[in-house]
């Protein structure tokens, strides 16, 4: 049992006292909109450089991106908290929409910047580059310049953001707000609860069948309810984004996010090509488990049941300490950090209504802090998810001595951290698991998540490829929505499902967040990549969180395929590269079919 006691809400005060009701918030906000002004101002009386000494110039404009930037993004950061804490905080709400059109307006005369700096002469920017100046911000602006490159004209790339506040990012405000507010009505233990999205969804790890499959049923009832306005929200996001990408002459819908996450297409080709081929474990895992629960063929209310009556519960003490104990086993930088955010209020765990599904850990780019937020409720899995936001944090902590231009690391990378962070955790409790119920309880968690990052991602990146394809021709109807998703899913679980979740569409955050498109297979490459590090790290042991922290701290300045050839000296556009990972989740599967062969 845990002796310390680390606090389950998280401590927002630090930041701005009040909530969102806070003087001190509105003071930021409104200081913030002056730096907007005073860098549009600036930016606006930049002209493309011509000679190697605008240097200067460019380097005090790119300290003025950085501050403004961070200003605002420590505001969104912290009011998205507001909102996650509490769906019914309406002044938060209103505050998310200031803090989106104040960044829109920043975020038009960055793009102006980066066409000014992209119509520079090549012999100029070279000459620049060579001064010494920017040697620092070389990848960073050469990216800026290519991006900026490949986009449209300056003023309708304005118009495109501005539009962007109401009618793109809106409509995905629109859906957490309509997701917030929804409730189920579950019997548990005999008693009719009212619950939230998230804590209905927590009852999928519940040991009652019957709880576990009304809890889905009256969850994709309350879906199927609201489903016409997920499909306009859905619909219209993407139409947005398809309109956008073809005034820009851009053909291909994976183009954004390959370019947003540094990778070649023939990278995302290679891993997807390694797990296709190696599917069958996985499939004959869930039969397994399905069998362990006395069915022929796993439902999807089913993924997370618990097959062992010894798939302990932590309470979130006792959560805390085992993260860190297996944490301090991969080096103390890891384990200090960690304890530092349970003991500071960094983590918002609790369990209660009206906050918001899932688990995030946000940045404050001024006060160089994290807040993660989840709904606690004592699963190994609940443990893991802790683990893995925990992982982000530290990616953050990592990058402290690097400049925060050279901070933006795309989400590929940013999952591989975060699950690195949560592999440890979950490997170490396999090896010191005391009875054969405890192993096949913990193994069956390693290999949910393979099946999580194999099968269920694969059926995202599966449905969101082809729904693109099919709304290039128009609005696809929720009946079709509904059977593009139901085929993912039997295509990604290589026919080891039975009842499938047809508005999985629906009830997926990821589909419906604008910042960044396809929130999907970077989780799968994080998952594989981190698998990677991680053998490199119990041949090295303690020694190995330097090495670790330095190819943390190179996430954002250079390609991913650069990065694991020069940190792991491999090569990720071949298909070898990823069957190694692959083979290692394999072979935890195979344990777990060992150790289950006679039971069921």
């Amino acid at each position: 049992m845990s002796t310390t006691t680390y606090p389950v809400t998280w401590d927002l005060e630090t930041f701005f006292r009040g909530g969102s009701e806070s003087e001190e918030l509105r003071a930021h906000l409104d200081e913030g909109a002056e730096k907007v002004r005073s860098y549009a101002k600036a930016v606006a009386d930049f002209s493309t450089p011509e000679a190697a000494d605008a240097a200067e110039k460019i380097v005090a404009l790119i300290e003025q991106t950085k501050n403004t930037s961070a200003h605002l993004r420590e505001a969104g950061a912290v009011i998205g908290c507001f909102l996650a804490q509490d769906t019914t905080d309406k002044k938060a709400n209103l505050l998310q929409g200031e803090t989106s059109a104040l960044g829109a307006k920043f975020q038009t005369a960055f793009m102006s910047l980066q066409q000014k700096l992209s119509k520079t002469d090549e012999k100029v920017w070279e000459e620049l580059l060579a001064s010494g100046q920017l040697e620092e911000f070389s990848f960073i602006l050469g990216e800026w310049r290519k991006k900026a490159g490949a986009k449209l004209p300056e003023e309708q790339e304005a118009l495109i953001t501005g539009l962007s506040v109401d009618g793109y990012h809106g409509w995905g405000e629109l859906y957490d707000l309509l997701v917030g507010d929804m409730q189920v009505k579950v019997t548990v233990d005999g008693e009719e609860k009212v619950l939230s999205v998230g804590q209905a969804n927590n009852l999928g790890t519940h040991s009652d069948p019957a709880v576990r499959k009304e809890a889905f049923e009256k969850l994709e009832a309350a879906w199927a309810e609201k489903e016409e306005f997920f499909a306009k929200a859905l619909n219209s996001l993407a139409g947005f984004r398809l309109q956008v990408y073809e005034k820009r002459g851009w053909d291909q819908v994976l183009r954004e996010p390959l370019e947003y996450n540094r990778m070649k297409q023939e990278t995302l080709d290679a891993m997807w090509g390694a797990i296709s081929a190696n599917k069958g474990p996985f499939a004959e895992y869930l039969n397994r488990k399905a069998t362990l629960l006395g069915k022929d063929q796993l439902d999807w209310y089913d993924f997370f049941a618990p097959v062992s009556e010894s798939a302990s519960k932590l309470d979130y003490q006792d959560g805390a300490e085992f993260i860190l104990k297996h944490f301090g086993k991969f080096g103390p930088e890891l384990e200090s950090f960690a304890r530092m955010a349970f003991e500071n209020g960094w983590i918002e765990a609790e369990d209660r209504p009206n906050k918001r599904p899932g688990g995030f850990c946000t940045g404050m780019p001024l006060s160089e802090e994290s807040r993660i937020f989840m709904t606690y409720s004592g699963s190994m899995s609940n443990v893991a998810t802790l683990a893995h936001e925990l992982g982000h944090a530290f990616h953050s902590y990592a990058l402290r001595p690097v400049h925060q231009l050279n901070r933006q690391y795309a989400m590929n990378v940013a999952e591989t951290a975060s699950t690195f962070a949560e592999m440890i955790v979950a490997d170490a409790a396999v090896k010191e698991a005391g009875t054969k119920e405890e192993k096949i309880a913990l193994l069956e968690d390693k290999a949910q998540r393979s099946v999580s990052f194999f099968m269920n991602i694969h059926a995202r990146f599966l449905f969101e490829t082809r729904f693109y394809e099919e709304r290039k021709k128009g609005v696809v109807s929720t009946a079709r929505l509904n059977e593009l998703m139901e085929e993912a899913q039997r295509e990604a679980y290589a026919g080891a499902l039975g009842e499938a979740h047809p508005h999985f569409w629906a009830s997926k955050l990821h589909f419906y967040i604008t910042g960044v498109p396809f929130y999907n297979f970077p989780y799968t490459f994080g998952y594989l990549f981190s698998l990677s590090i991680y053998a490199k790290a119990l041949e090295e042991g303690e020694a190995f969180e330097e090495k670790y922290m330095a190819l943390l701290r190179d996430t954002a300045v250079m390609t991913t395929e650069d990065l694991a050839m020069k940190h792991l000296g491999e090569d990720i556009t071949k298909q070898d590269f990823w069957e190694k990972g692959v083979r290692l989740c394999i072979r935890d599967v195979e344990e777990f079919l060992s150790l289950t062969s006679n039971e069921g």
